[in-house]
């Protein structure tokens, strides 16, 4: 999975290198970008409504209140890499930010719009 991982960034990387990348960011930019990718990375790893994406991979245990659920990774080798990756926030945070600097890269119309949704 670190293989994936860095493997992704060398091509996010050379993708800024051929496209025209912004020199600066403002700090709303990294703002939005940092919160946005706490909340996306919440919503992955703990957010009943994502269980159905979690399912292979981790084995439910309770409840964690307002909406969010408690887990554990199931299996071995890469099932429980895989589940202790997707039900630890943290640990997905690296790739959910990896995701939107791609969005940034390759569609930052749809991703700045995203970046800045409030839902009501």
């Amino acid at each position: 999975m670190l293989s994936f991982y860095i493997a992704s960034v060398a091509v996010l990387r050379a993708a800024i290198e051929r496209k025209p990348f912004p020199k600066r960011f403002s700090l709303l930019d990294l703002a939005l970008l940092g919160l946005t990718t706490r909340k996306l990375s919440r919503i992955i790893a703990k957010d009943r409504i994502t269980g159905i994406l979690r399912v292979p991979f981790v084995s439910y245990i309770r409840s964690a209140g307002a909406g969010e659920v408690e887990e554990e990774p199931r299996g071995r080798g890469m099932l429980r890499g895989i589940g202790q990756l997707i039900s630890c926030p943290y640990c997905m945070a690296p790739w959910c930010a990896t995701a939107l600097a791609f969005g940034l890269v390759f569609a930052p119309r749809v991703t700045r719009f995203l970046l800045e949704f409030r839902p009501p």
